[in-house]
């Protein structure tokens, strides 16, 4: 899959890649940020990702903080969201986000590298986590094209 070229609306505007790592039963991978003075949504749940290098596809962004998050090198990335003038808080610059999803293969080891612990949590779970509420629609997104992927009415879930 090609990622996006979407034009900045601004120099300035930094873009920010997110992995949705999704089991079978709809479980997603969740990282605990460390809890670090300054550090954005510092001591909360969300899922791996982080800021594009200079030059860096949203895709190979996404691929490289998963790994280097995790250690899981994913397959097939499918787009689910791009946000535009993206804020966790008000005291955040407002960045592009773009989310993507994969499928788990259920082989490879998902370790913590990044953050206090990763752990896979069920949706309806998910909700009693302290994480960004504006998150779920675009898991319960995923969730949707993961089911269409997977029983072939959509080839190009993105």
């Amino acid at each position: 899959m090609n990622s996006p070229q979407l034009p900045l609306t601004s120099a300035s505007v930094q873009t920010v890649t997110s992995i949705l790592l999704l089991r079978e039963d709809g479980s997603a991978l969740l990282q605990l940020r460390d809890d670090k003075p300054g550090l954005t949504h510092a001591g909360k749940w969300g899922w791996p990702g982080g800021h594009c290098e200079p030059g860096e596809s949203m895709e190979k962004s996404a691929r490289r903080e998963l790994e280097e998050e995790t250690g899981y090198a994913c397959r097939d990335l499918h787009l689910a969201a791009v946000i535009e003038n993206f804020q966790l808080c008000e005291t955040d610059p407002p960045c592009r986000l773009a989310v993507f999803w994969t499928c788990y293969d259920g082989r490879q080891p998902v370790e913590c590298l990044e953050g206090q612990v990763v752990r896979f949590v069920s949706r309806q779970d998910a909700e009693t986590y302290s994480m960004p509420r504006c998150l779920f629609p675009i898991w319960d997104q995923a969730l949707i094209a993961q089911w269409r992927v997977k029983h072939g009415h959509d080839t190009d879930a993105g």
